[in-house]
């Protein structure tokens, strides 16, 4: 049997989405734009660096753009690109696998409980 040879670009664009965080920047910035602080916020344990790391990777891969408006104090905002915004089936169809098919340890405990409390 032939094996099947992955093509180039599909295994850059697993590269570029699967570093750490990355596709959950991308899945936040689904909401629409949004400041580095709510992004920060919204994703737990993602330190300022890593983020402003992952922002700017992004930036230079053309999925998202960064906004600065010249107000008084400076806003920056950071939002998908039309590239980005072609993500979203794709972080629909994940979203759709993980409700279906990964089990989160607390529901998992729960199912065991109610399991022995039926025994």
């Amino acid at each position: 049997m032939q094996r099947m040879q992955i093509c180039p670009r599909f295994e850059r664009a697993v590269e570029i989405l699967s570093k750490r965080w990355t596709t959950l920047i991308v899945y936040q910035l689904l909401e629409g734009p949004q400041r580095f602080v709510a992004i920060e916020n919204s994703l737990t344990n993602l330190s300022s660096k890593v983020l402003s790391e992952r922002l700017k990777e992004l930036e230079e891969e053309g999925i998202i753009e960064r906004t600065v408006y010249p107000e008084k104090p400076v806003r920056i905002e950071y939002a998908l690109t039309s590239k980005g915004q072609e993500l979203a089936p794709l972080m629909e169809q994940i979203s759709e696998w993980s409700t279906k098919w990964i089990e989160l340890p607390s529901e998992s405990d729960d199912l065991q409980s109610d399991k022995s409390k039926t025994e």
